[in-house]
Parts: structure tokens; sequence; C-alpha cells
């Protein structure tokens, strides 16, 4: 099963490196967090990787060339200026059957096996991973003359989900592609369309967008030594991915 990995934005909210590098090759603990990701994916056994490229794509090529061998890695040029939806369509030739799609700039524990599971039991075009959202400011409780009880630091808003990315698609999804933009454009028209299914994951994830969001990643990952808690390893999602 193919991972296609969106890896061509400017990333315009992480210059100045961005002006660079491709977004996805921002370092945690040494290691651009597209290799993180990549070692989701290849600790569970799927090692099959696209890597739709724009803003940069030479950085890409270039550092992949001859890197991991163990993985199979294709490097598509989907234009600097493509969006979202648009760089998936490019990539539609290199992935058959059911395939595996994410953003290049978010980590999570995710059983694989089950989420790919989950998508084949439900048997419609598209499964989104989906995530509780989490403030990313401290909430404080208070009573109605003013008098603050407690402070809660950046707590999940219960009700709440957001697209974290890890999508399954069957490739019956290009035969009806319509728009440029996934978030905006695809996924709504496959939702209208009773097309779409929510996987829902209580584990760790989190998107690097900023340098503050690098410099947190940095923090979370050297605290947890070389367990990471970004990454899952179950048997069973080996034996799904081979």
């Amino acid at each position: 099963m193919k991972v296609l990995i969106l890896c061509g934005g400017k990333g315009t909210r992480s210059y100045p490196f961005t002006e660079y590098f491709p977004k996805v090759m921002m370092p945690i603990a040494g290691t651009p967090i597209v290799v993180h990701l990549m070692r989701i994916f290849a600790q569970q056994g799927f090692t099959e990787f696209v890597l739709a490229a724009g803003h940069r794509k030479e950085i890409l090529t270039d550092y992949f060339t001859d890197r991991f061998s163990e993985w199979n890695i294709d490097v598509v040029d989907t234009g600097d200026e493509s969006d979202t939806g648009e760089r998936i369509r490019r990539c539609a030739h290199l992935v058959d059957g059911t395939f595996i799609a994410t953003y290049g700039d978010g980590l999570g524990n995710v059983d694989l096996a089950a989420l790919v599971r989950f998508h084949h039991e439900h048997g419609q075009t598209g499964t989104v991973t989906t995530v509780p959202l989490r403030c990313q400011y401290g909430t404080l409780l208070f009573e109605g003359n003013g008098e603050v009880r407690r402070f809660l630091e950046k707590p999940i808003i219960k009700d709440c989900w957001i697209n974290a990315g890890f999508f399954v698609f069957n490739k019956n999804i290009f035969d009806r592609w319509q728009g440029t933009n996934l978030e905006a454009h695809m996924l709504p028209a496959l939702a209208a369309n009773g097309e779409l299914f929510a996987y829902r994951h209580m584990g760790f994830w989190k998107s690097m967008d900023t340098s503050k969001d690098q410099q947190e990643m940095e923090r979370i990952h050297n605290g947890n030594g070389s367990k990471a808690p970004w990454n899952l390893q179950l048997p069973s999602a080996v034996s799904l991915a081979s």
C-alpha cells in the first residue's frame, strides 16, 4: 500500500527556514520531520512512499537519493503553486487500489492497521483521521461574580474534532476528482455524497506549523528519549502492510 505525503507547500508560517528548504525538512532533534513521519509508517510495515513535492523539490530529491535503501521512495514534482488536492491528483499514476495520504508536517501514533481496517469495513471512498481539538491557550474557569476557580493549561475541547490527515482513499476517488484543494473541495464533496468516514484517534498527534511548534516538538522528543510519543509498533500492522 502506497503512502502519499504532501511535501510541496511553501510553509510561509515557518519563514525564514522555508525560504531555502521545504517545510517538511524542518528538523526535530536533527532529523527532518518528514523522516520522523515516514518512520511512523515504516515501523508499522508501510515502506512504499510517494512524496508530492513542489517548493524546493530539489532538496528532497537530493536528500533521499541513496538514503533509506530499505524504503521505496518516489519524489514527484507536483508544481510550486499547486494546492493540496492538485498535488494528490498529480500522483494518481503512482498509487493502486487503496492508498494512504497525509500531510508532511503532522506526527501521531496512529494505529495504521486499525485505520485501514476501519476504512475497509465501511466500504466508502475515503476515511479521514480526526483528533479532538486542543486549545492553544490556557483557559480559566470562574464564577459569575468573577472569582477565578482554576486554570486549565491548553485543555482538550470536548465534542470538537479536527482533521489530522492520515487519510485512506480508494483509487476510484480520481474518477470524480473535482477542485484543487483537498480540504475545501474534495473532502466536502465526498462528505456530501456520504462517501467519507471519520476515524477517531485519541492518542498523540501534533502538527508543526511554526518555529514555536518546532521547539515544542524538540522538547517532546528530548523529554522521551528514544521513545517519542508519535511512534507506535504493532505486529498486526506489519502483517497487514506486508
